[in-house]
């Protein structure tokens, strides 16, 4: 096992990242390689730097990757707006998620609080 696979917020970025792919499914046609498209690799990419900055040698190095995390799911956060302008989810579906992504920052930055010390 790598030693990121125990960590809590991975476990819960997975989860998110199923819900997320499910989300983008219901976008229009038009949208699956493009805004879907983009909803999937950005929550695909929190996971992805949590893993590849669990392997760097420093808290540093490791706190870089964990910002670009947060980077994510600031994305996410926005293809919600947009998805919602456009009518793609509901009010109370875009509340869900965001709701779900700032958690998930909040964990981040409180890894990242916690390498610093």
């Amino acid at each position: 096992m790598f030693r990121f696979q125990s960590f809590p917020i991975y476990l819960e970025v997975k989860i998110f990242i199923k819900e997320c792919y499910t989300l983008a499914t219901k976008f229009p046609k038009q949208e699956q390689f493009e805004l879907a498209s983009q909803l999937r690799r950005a929550t695909t990419s929190i996971l992805l730097n949590i893993a590849e900055g669990s392997t760097k040698r420093s808290a540093p190095e490791f706190n870089r990757f964990l910002m670009m995390s947060v980077g994510s799911t600031a994305e996410i956060i926005a293809i919600l707006d947009i998805a919602l302008d456009q009518g793609y989810i509901t009010e109370v579906n875009y509340q869900r998620f965001f709701e779900k992504a700032e958690s998930i920052a909040k964990q981040l930055y409180g890894f990242s609080r916690k390498l610093k010390t």
